[in-house]
């Protein structure tokens, strides 16, 4: 038996791990207004999410938007909430993510997952990690491509609750995997099973990446620039036609300018110029959420039928498949090369 490295009678204590921390958007707990309010609440209020000044914002959140809003977002979370779970798709596939990706690093790398919104939270993702034993963790916030809208606020929220740690771990950030060839490989390989299993030839190719205000871009954020990156080497890697994808921005909210071109704008666009079948991925989702299954799927689909079109495959997300995890686990393991 291997002597212990404490003194008999230092207090028992876990130690010397490295550990994965996997951060998503989030998720309401209900498709309720109750419970899409306190959500949005939360993601509203990040300063990282919207820049305008506290007191010019807060009245005007608390106000119209809290008021109204969830009532909105309650019945498009209605259409796609697995009921047999109770929960969301995204609270499920994050399960999962983490899940598998703990069993393939092995039980020295124990793997948690968190949302930057709603529950899990971050504060008890790093408890659980800490609990196991990790002194180490590795930050990976699900977001392909870089912005300060979502990775860097979901380690602005890590970092917030490390400043209330007696004993803080170190930690390692993966900031971006937008253009890891595994990523981009993994992303034209599934866009091809998928288109697959349709009996009939997309005329186009849209990939459409959620939007942030063009004020942040022009400010330095420069997720735009990976967003295009993305769409570029998906190309290049799947042997597609340059001609036949398109790049587009959704989920734009408000009067304010956003990154553009608009995803719904331009499918009315592609409607009108006589475009009767059309392909369209969410490369910005490392798994299929709200965004992907309702606004896309649902509402983009109506839009495009209603304007003229025939024909409409929605190609999910990376989710958990296997494939997906090979991108998690290389990412991980390319990153914090030194740590494992």
């Amino acid at each position: 038996m291997t002597a212990s490295p404490l003194p008999s009678d230092h207090p028992a204590v876990s130690f010397g791990k490295t550990g994965v921390l996997l951060m998503s958007l989030g998720t309401p707990d209900a498709p309720t207004y109750s419970a899409v309010r306190r959500y949005l609440a939360e993601f509203l209020s990040d300063p990282r999410v919207i820049e305008t000044p506290r007191p010019l914002w807060l009245p005007i959140l608390y106000g119209l938007i809290l008021t109204f809003r969830p009532a909105r977002s309650a019945k498009a979370y209605a259409k796609i909430w697995d009921y047999e779970r109770g929960e969301s798709p995204l609270r499920t596939y994050a399960r999962s993510q983490a899940e598998k990706l703990d069993e393939r690093m092995g039980d020295d790398v124990p793997v948690a997952w968190a949302f930057r919104y709603g529950s899990p939270s971050i504060q008890s993702g790093l408890e659980e990690l800490q609990a196991a034993g990790c002194e180490k963790i590795i930050l990976f916030a699900l977001y392909p491509q870089y912005s300060a809208t979502t990775t860097a606020s979901s380690f602005d929220k890590v970092f917030e609750c490390l400043g209330n740690m007696r004993w803080q771990p170190a930690v390692h950030t993966v900031s971006r995997y937008c253009d890891d060839p595994v990523y981009v490989d993994a992303l034209a390989a599934s866009a091809k099973q998928s288109l697959a299993t349709i009996d009939w030839q997309p005329e186009k190719l849209l990939m459409s990446y959620h939007s942030i205000p063009q004020a942040y871009y022009d400010k330095g954020d420069p997720y735009p620039c990976y967003c295009k990156k993305t769409s570029r080497l998906f190309g290049e890697a799947g042997g597609f036609d340059p001609d036949h994808i398109i790049t587009s921005f959704q989920s734009r909210v408000g009067p304010a300018q956003w990154v553009s071109p608009y995803t719904d704008k331009t499918v009315d666009e592609l409607a009108a110029s006589g475009v009767k079948k059309l392909a369209v991925m969410a490369p910005a989702f490392s798994a299929d959420c709200l965004e992907t299954l309702e606004e896309l799927n649902m509402e983009l689909r109506e839009q495009f039928m209603e304007a003229g079109g025939t024909h409409f495959h929605y190609i999910p997300c990376l989710n958990d498949t296997d494939p997906g995890m090979d991108v998690l686990e290389a990412v991980v393991r390319r990153d914090a090369a030194g740590w494992l």
